[in-house]
């Protein structure tokens, strides 16, 4: 278990390493450049949502109705990841509180805590009151209420313009790229193929 935590906290080579297989593979998905860098935009979009353990589905979703690339918007959701996921949840929750107008409203490093301690009450009440259905103990909601209302819904409206910014940097930054490495890519193999066609004609004027 230890192992599996410190594999998704810190994967085998480092998130560098992990960074250069995202983009090894995305580059070659078979694919036209627009559907890939859609699918990238789709991905990088869905890790400013609150939707955490679901962002596989909601960046293949959303990738399905942009036409976009599925595989290339699941891979691109490791843009969320230990690394910038606290910076990502400051600037939704920010953004989130000043679209809201919620006075005093501001997430800075000073408020972890009491950010990480919401998300622990609100984990106790789900787990608290799952136990009480079973048990015939009355429920209550107050913590999952404080937390929706001061941390989920906040979140959910403040990484629609974030998300959305990063989104089109990443889809404007990949597509050339993409295009590129593949017109490069079909350079080579025509290259490889007329190489093959010209030792076959000198093999076949030798016999």
């Amino acid at each position: 278990m230890l192992q599996i935590l410190r594999e998704l906290l810190w994967p085998r080579g480092g998130w560098g390493r992990a960074a250069q297989y995202v983009r090894h593979r995305l580059t070659r998905l078979p694919d036209p450049p627009h559907r890939i860098a859609r699918g990238i935009f789709a991905g990088v979009f869905t890790t400013f949502t609150p939707f955490y353990g679901l962002h596989f589905l909601v960046a293949g979703v959303l990738a399905w109705l942009l036409r976009g690339n599925i595989l290339a918007a699941l891979l691109s959701t490791f843009f969320g990841n230990p690394l910038t996921y606290v910076p990502i949840g400051v600037a939704a929750l920010n953004t989130g509180y000043w679209l809201l107008g919620v006075e005093n409203g501001r997430v800075g490093p000073e408020h972890h805590g009491g950010l990480v301690e919401k998300f622990v009450k609100a984990g106790q009440d789900l787990w608290n009151n799952l136990w009480a259905v079973f048990q015939g103990d009355p429920v209550s909601w107050r913590d999952l209420g404080i937390f929706y209302d001061e941390v989920f819904y906040p979140y959910m409206i403040g990484g629609i313009l974030p998300g959305i910014l990063c989104g089109i940097v990443a889809y404007y930054v990949s597509l050339p790229l993409i295009t590129a490495y593949k017109n490069r890519r079909k350079g080579q193999i025509k290259a490889k193929l007329a190489l093959l066609k010209k030792k076959k004609e000198a093999e076949g004027r030798a016999d």
